[in-house]
């Protein structure tokens, strides 16, 4: 089936050619039939998923049907699901064109976090036909007690870049949405939007709450053409901000119209952005953009890149999806990628056509991620995608929303268990963790049902439940979503705008004339005023860098596995820059390389210590936490560690004695991961910081409350005494349950842990040295480095190993 009359003439009109994939989605459309539509960036993949609305929208009016648009009143039809404020914006500037120029009776409008209260309150008494949002406004959108009137007329949800949210507690929130919008308008199909998916059939049944859904292919596109940068600086041993490759980055922003500098933390996009500018010589237009900065000053960088006045932004993930500014013609990832999707999604940033490649650069950042970024490089040209696996169904998240759901409307518990289970994320949940968390709810549990304050549910003579107070909803709405962020306190200009908001507890550790970098700018901290930290230009100095809970992104198994291939494949090196491959040369001579179905374990002394350090290739999370549990069983075992260190690649541990063989066996045996793992979590503070974000997110302790702002210190004291009283009291009680059930997914990835465990049994190699190996230097120069570092201060550690390694090797060779 073809597109009506209008619309054809509208694609004549700018050249264009319906694409398959769009009309199949039509098609789909006129048969009500929900859709997962997987397409590259430029295959007109957006305006494929509202094509069908808007055909429908315009066809019903002009033959008469809409009443309530007629009479003002307005009806929503189409509701737009965006991972990014910006991007929800943006779609609706973009919609702007086709529904102006074909003159279509369409009104289509945003709504999130930063839309004027007065306008969220006209668009709830007067809907428009098309609404982008995000989950989070989704959320409270469902939780007002005209939801069922608002969401009736709904005929079509979009969730565009849905495998962003997949495995994320947004993507449990987005599901249990998802099922209740096919609750309130029975008749709403669903519709999928997706240009880099590892598991197609997977992701189509994350939309399949009423029905089954059609997976529809895009026209592949041209390949991208993705380069490393071949630096002529001496290229870092350690360090991960990538300053040393800066000028050259520079250089090539000067020969390309518009670029988009992606970095993997808010840290690094302002210093990045900072080093930019200092040798900004040709004066080029460049922004920056990052989540902790203004609404208006991100507004106005989005606006600036809109309309082609920009050079280059330099960005965070907050740009990663779907922004589409045609004019962009290179992207370049400051430092590794850390995932081969996450790397693809940002390629995609670059040339929006079909017909032609996008032109992409990794610049890494130290000599590991050289070997990462061949990684990368290798999975995009083999077209090889990563993913995460499923994760198991969050109670704290199914918490919130049955609060949210009463504050619509009282609920049947039984039918509201049946709509949860027609999500994918709680297909298999089991009853008694619904009745322990919907008593939860109700009550607080057994160990808190004597507070009042925890009975946020009261049943009804008819057996359904409601709130028992409107307060509870007042808490709900301000305290909605599933991203639990450190306090923030925002960052202000005396006599001056609002810039942002950066981490309270950075600024608690700032006195009056300290300087910092934050949007752009060198400021001086004047002080604290009615919880707001003023502050004025400054000039020179050593400015800090504020650093932010999140991190660093972590490194994928899928990448890892690649990595640990190429070290072990010779015929792979020639792709090498000749310093790493140089480095590898000498790694061989001094001990080996790692392989791919060995664990590679190497002990040397400094000074007056014993090293010991590990190629597991898992991340820096597990890492972290197998660093952790070695050195509980050192200290069993009488090596008397000293502390550890870990990388994405590597773990170093250091100690007053070396270990033997049989000792290393013991050490990395796989039954670390029972009883030594919950003693470690019982007496570690992991327990605590996971049950402080399972208990906001649950609605157990309110970050934010009528009138007032909890501080970190007053949301960690509440949480702490409470998760101490339910410890002795109610030690099942279902958010311990999830405490350890999200400790276990998000802080320790204790899967990749045990893959590793399980790996490495029996296939140790050992390697004792006289002094320390090329490998492990990267991983010693992380020792005592603070969170956020220039990476240009390498310390005697790395001058001192260096010039010993290429002294061995002249010798050698």
């Amino acid at each position: 089936m073809g597109l009506p009359d209008l619309f054809s003439r509208w694609f004549e009109g700018r050249g264009w050619t319906p694409r398959p994939h769009q009309l199949a989605l039509i098609a789909l459309a006129r048969q009500d039939r929900s859709a997962l539509l997987i397409a590259p960036t430029g295959g007109g993949k957006t305006l494929a998923g509202f094509l069908p609305s808007l055909i429908e929208l315009t066809e019903r009016r002009s033959n008469g049907q809409g009443l309530a648009h007629k009479k003002g009143k307005g009806e929503l039809h189409t509701l737009y699901i965006s991972p990014l404020k910006a991007l929800a914006t943006d779609i609706r500037r973009n919609l702007e064109a086709p529904i102006a120029e074909m003159r279509l009776p369409v009104r289509a409008e945003s709504r999130t976090g930063d839309t004027p209260q007065s306008r969220r309150l006209r668009q709830r008494e007067r809907p428009p036909d098309l609404l982008m949002t995000t989950p989070e406004s989704l959320a409270l959108l469902l939780s007002y007690p005209d939801a069922l009137q608002f969401f009736a007329s709904l005929r079509c949800v979009i969730v565009d870049e849905l495998h962003a949210f997949a495995t994320s507690k947004r993507g449990h929130q987005l599901a249990l949405g998802l099922a209740r919008l096919a609750t309130l308008a029975p008749h709403v199909r669903f519709v999928g939007l997706s240009a880099t998916v590892a598991d197609p059939p997977g992701l189509a049944e994350f939309l399949a709450v009423k029905d089954e859904v059609e997976i529809v292919h895009g026209e592949p596109g041209a390949p991208p053409m993705v380069g490393i940068l071949d630096t002529q600086e001496r290229l870092p041993w350690g360090g991960h901000m990538g300053h040393h490759a800066v000028p050259e980055v520079y250089n090539i922003l000067r020969q390309h119209k518009t670029s988009i500098v992606f970095v993997n933390t808010r840290a690094q996009a302002e210093l990045v952005f900072d080093r930019l500018w200092r040798i900004n010589e040709d004066n080029l237009a460049i922004g920056l953009h990052h989540g902790s900065l203004a609404v208006e000053q991100r507004r106005k960088v989005e606006a600036a890149m809109a309309a082609g006045k920009l050079r280059a932004v330099v960005a965070t993930s907050s740009l990663d999806l779907g922004i589409d500014w045609g004019d962009v013609d290179l992207v370049i990832q400051m430092g590794a990628p850390k995932g081969v999707s996450r790397l693809m999604q940002r390629i995609g940033r670059a040339n929006h056509r079909l017909d032609e490649p996008s032109r992409a650069l990794i610049a890494p950042a130290n000599r590991f991620e050289v070997l990462e970024s061949l990684a990368a490089l290798e999975a995009v040209e083999a077209r090889e995608l990563d993913g995460d696996p499923p994760r198991p169904p969050c109670l704290d998240v199914l918490a919130q929303h049955i609060v949210g759901t009463a504050c619509a409307q009282p609920i049947d518990r039984d039918a509201l268990y049946a709509e949860v289970l027609s999500t994918l994320p709680y297909r298999e949940l089991p009853r008694r963790d619904f009745d322990d968390t919907f008593d939860f709810v109700a009550t607080g549990g057994y160990a808190l049902a004597a507070y009042d304050r925890w009975h946020r549910l009261k049943q009804l003579p008819d057996g359904r439940w409601m709130l028992a107070s409107p307060l509870v909803a007042r808490q709900f709405r301000m305290n909605v979503g599933t991203i639990v962020e450190l306090p923030l306190i925002k960052v202000k200009m005396k006599r001056g705008p609002v810039l942002g908001e950066v981490e309270e507890a950075f600024i608690q550790g700032l006195v009056p004339g300290d300087t910092f970098v934050f949007g752009g700018r060198v400021l001086r901290f004047e002080g604290v005023k009615e919880l707001v930290a003023q502050c004025s230009l400054a000039a020179g100095g050593d400015p800090k860098v504020p650093a932010y809970g999140g991190g660093r992104l972590p490194l994928s198994t899928f990448l890892a596995d690649r990595v640990r291939g190429i070290l072990q494949d010779p015929a792979r090196h020639p792709k090498l820059p000749a310093e790493v491959r140089e480095w590898l040369r000498i790694q061989r001579i001094r001990s080996t390389l790692p392989k791919g179905n060995r664990l590679l374990i190497e002990g040397f002394p400094r000074g007056n210590k014993q090293f010991i350090v590990a190629y597991c290739f898992e991340g820096r999370n597990a890492h972290q936490t197998l660093g952790m549990l070695l050195t509980r069983r050192m200290e069993r075992m009488g090596l008397k560690p000293l502390g550890f260190v870990a990388t994405d690649y590597v773990l170093g541990v250091w100690g007053l004695r070396p270990p033997t063989k049989a000792e290393l066996d013991r050490l990395f045996d796989e039954d670390m991961l029972g009883d030594d793992l919950e003693a470690w979590m019982d007496e570690s503070t992991m327990l605590r910081r996971s049950f402080r974000n399972v208990a906001v997110i649950a609605g157990l302790i309110e970050r934010r409350f009528p009138g007032e702002e909890k501080s970190r210190r007053q949301v960690t004291f509440s949480s702490d005494l409470i998760y101490d009283a339910l410890r002795r009291h109610e030690p099942d009680h279902i958010l311990l349950r999830a405490t350890r059930q999200d400790a276990a997914w998000q802080l320790a990835d204790l899967r990749r842990l045990g893959d590793l465990l399980r790996r490495a049994r029996g296939r140790i190699d050992y390697r004792r040295l006289d002094r320390i190996s090329p490998l492990a230097v990267p991983v010693l120069l992380e020792i005592g480095k603070e969170r956020v570092l220039d990476g240009s201060a390498e310390d005697e550690l790395l001058d001192i190993a260096a010039q010993e390694l290429i002294d061995e090797a002249t010798r050698l060779s």
